[in-house]
């Protein structure tokens, strides 16, 4: 049977672009569709922008902490519009740069949404391409509950265009997406309330890291509520919205923004009759190798459900092209996989939480430091700092790191190296550190606490 590609890659994210330049490296026909946006939702509506937006809303914090260093400057001044554009315009020039990538690899890019009419047979614009594999990298998308009012609300897909900017916002949410947003809205200047239905956000985070976040959060002036949820929504006359809770209260607002958690973008992928089995939770259920039920369509990224990070996705996506088109094992370690949540101050950690390890292992040795940096003895700011490790007493191995406080995610980083390939406490001991940093907190720490 003759086809059109080898690989028709629908969605051209991060897993997407990977699968398709590589598989075309090892000399597969690839062509790729996309209907939004090239570089899928890291690139356009998540990690790139976000970041941005989290530099912006520390610039504030800076200049307050500058004064006890000599420094006097007038009120600042921030301009959404400006932020807002000039992000647009390096998303713009990300956009450029993927279509390059991948017209240098020899891909084909075609312009839409797939569908997939049958186990080989991709339709897109209304002409059916025939493909030996189809491979499904579509992503996910924002999930917004049916609440009275929904219509008035933002998802993390809008969030970054606002015409103008919220002076009140609200963020509904637990995730670290809604961590996130709740510090970036506060850093810019806005007044944010964060709601959450449960105890407490960041719901599989370590336990005492949660607690520790949310201390210091509140302290940088997010109102968190949590077991609150929204009971309804209504607009104003004057373009406020009046949020109620189910606690009774009614909050005022500019903006409501709903970051309460992403399904896979499925809509409209399959034609009637075409069925791929979906698991438990409705992400795509793969095997090993990637494949569906459906052996010829493969899957990867965050529509399967594992880990929804982009590293990840990039790792899926170029271990199944070395796989289908190189002929190497179809191997991904999952396990020790580094993180970060760009909240202030930033979270990182690798590794096991105290309690998946004390769940584990029979003899969990902490280590614990909390402190405030040596920054704020001058800065003024009372922003502490939380750095942890759990060792295996019987191995001495490392086990999990955590981290609350500036940089984190980039400390966490270089860490995550040396748990990857089995560090031991003794070894963090002998490690000479750098002074002075933050870090080198983690290779001092020499007392243990108790659990």
């Amino acid at each position: 049977m003759s086809y059109d590609y080898d690989l028709m890659v629908i969605g051209a994210g991060s897993g997407g672009v990977r699968a398709a330049r590589m598989a075309a490296s090892f000399g597969a026909k690839v062509a790729i569709c996309e209907d939004r946006y090239m570089g899928g939702t890291c690139v356009n509506v998540g990690c790139v922008p976000k970041k941005l937006y989290v530099y912006a809303s520390e610039y504030s914090k800076q200049v307050k902490n500058a004064k006890g260093f000599g420094w006097s400057t007038p009120e600042p001044h921030f301009d959404w519009a400006t932020l807002r554009d000039n992000k647009k315009a390096e998303i713009t020039r990300l956009n450029g740069i993927y279509d390059n990538i991948l017209g240098g690899a020899n891909v084909q890019i075609i312009n839409g949404r797939g569908k997939i009419i049958d186990e080989h047979t991709v339709e897109i614009n209304g002409q059916q391409y025939r493909c030996e594999r189809i491979l499904i990298a579509v992503g996910g998308w924002p999930f917004v509950p049916d609440v009275e009012g929904k219509e008035h609300v933002v998802s993390s897909n809008e969030i970054f265009d606002l015409a103008e900017f919220p002076k009140r916002i609200v963020v509904v949410g637990g995730g670290y997406i809604a961590v996130e947003f709740a510090g970036i809205f506060n850093g810019l200047g806005s007044q944010v309330t964060q709601l959450y239905r449960g105890d407490l956000f960041l719901r599989g985070f370590d336990q005492e890291v949660r607690d520790f976040a949310a201390q210091e959060i509140a302290k940088q002036g997010v109102n968190l509520q949590f077991n609150t949820d929204v009971s309804a929504i209504k607009k104003q006359d004057d373009g406020s919205l009046h949020i109620q809770t189910n606690q009774g209260e009614v909050i005022e607002a500019d903006a409501v923004l709903y970051a309460t958690g992403r399904k896979p973008h499925l809509h409209n992928l399959f034609a009637e009759g075409m069925n791929v089995e979906l698991n438990k939770r409705g992400y795509i259920a793969v095997d090993e190798t990637f494949k569906t039920s459906v052996p010829s369509i493969l899957a990867v990224g965050d529509v399967i459900g594992g880990m929804e990070l982009t590293p990840v996705a990039l790792e899926e996506g170029m271990t199944l092209a070395r796989h289908y088109y190189d002929g190497q094992p179809c191997e991904i370690d999952y396990t020790n996989i580094a993180t970060a949540v760009f909240c202030q101050p930033n979270i990182g950690t690798v590794g096991m939480t105290e309690e998946q390890a004390r769940e584990k292992y029979s003899n969990v040795v902490k280590y614990r430091s909390e402190f405030r940096a040596l920054k704020h003895t001058i800065s003024g700011s009372d922003e502490r700092t939380l750095m942890k490790l759990l060792v295996d007493g019987d191995t001495d191995k490392i086990l999990g790191v955590h981290m609350v406080g500036p940089d984190a995610g980039e400390i966490m980083q270089g860490l995550a190296v040396a748990i990857k390939a089995g560090a031991t406490k003794a070894e963090f001991d002998a490690t000479i550190g750098i002074h002075p940093t933050a870090a080198e907190e983690f290779v001092t720490m020499r007392t243990p606490v108790n659990s």
